[in-house]
C-alpha cells in the first residue's frame, strides 16, 4: 500500500510541476506574440523531443527532461 501511495505522490508532483511550467511558458508565449515577436519553439521540458508538432511555423514539443521549458 505504501508503494502505491509513493507512486501516486510522485505522479502528482510531476503533473502539478508540469502544469506550473506550462502556465509560466504560456505567459512568455502570449506576451511575445502580443509584442509582435517571432516564436520558433514552445517547449515543455528540455532535451530530445518525446513529442513534436509544427503548426503555423511554430514547433510545439514535449522534451524528455521535465525540469522547465522555453519559448
Amino acid at each position: 500500500m505504501m508503494i502505491l501511495a509513493g507512486i501516486y505522490f510522485a505522479f502528482m508532483v510531476v503533473l502539478l510541476f508540469g502544469i506550473t511550467i506550462f502556465v509560466h511558458e504560456l505567459g512568455h508565449y502570449l506576451v511575445a506574440r502580443w509584442c509582435g515577436m517571432v516564436v520558433d519553439v514552445f517547449s515543455i521540458g528540455f532535451g530530445p523531443a518525446l513529442w513534436k508538432k509544427e503548426y503555423k511555423g511554430i514547433t510545439y514539443k514535449i522534451g524528455c527532461i521535465p525540469f522547465g521549458g522555453y519559448v
